[in-house]
């Protein structure tokens, strides 16, 4: 039997990942584990997506990061890429 190898995530798997993690608000931990990320890696994603306005990253909140209205729907496109994708084509 063939062992299947584990792919690498792309940019934006992970960034989704984030972005899912953080919708109701997480604290930097959190998001280490749950997109299965370092403390370096997710600071630069933080950096990119807080500038772009699809997080807001709170510094006297406890480090609290929460995705905003514009990540949110950034999250739901990516979602609905997915989907149509993993569907396949349609043979009209």
């Amino acid at each position: 039997m063939f062992r299947k190898v584990p792919q690498r995530r792309s940019s934006l798997e992970i960034i989704a990942n984030i972005l899912r993690i953080a919708r109701k608000g997480a604290r930097k931990t959190r998001i280490v584990y749950g997109a299965n990320l370092n403390f370096k890696m997710l600071g630069e994603y933080l950096v990119e997506l807080e500038s772009k306005g699809l997080v807001t990253c709170s510094q006297n909140n406890g480090g609290l990061v929460t995705t905003t209205e514009k990540g949110k729907e950034v999250l739901r496109q990516f979602q609905e890429f997915l989907r149509l994708y993993q569907e396949g084509p349609n043979i009209a």
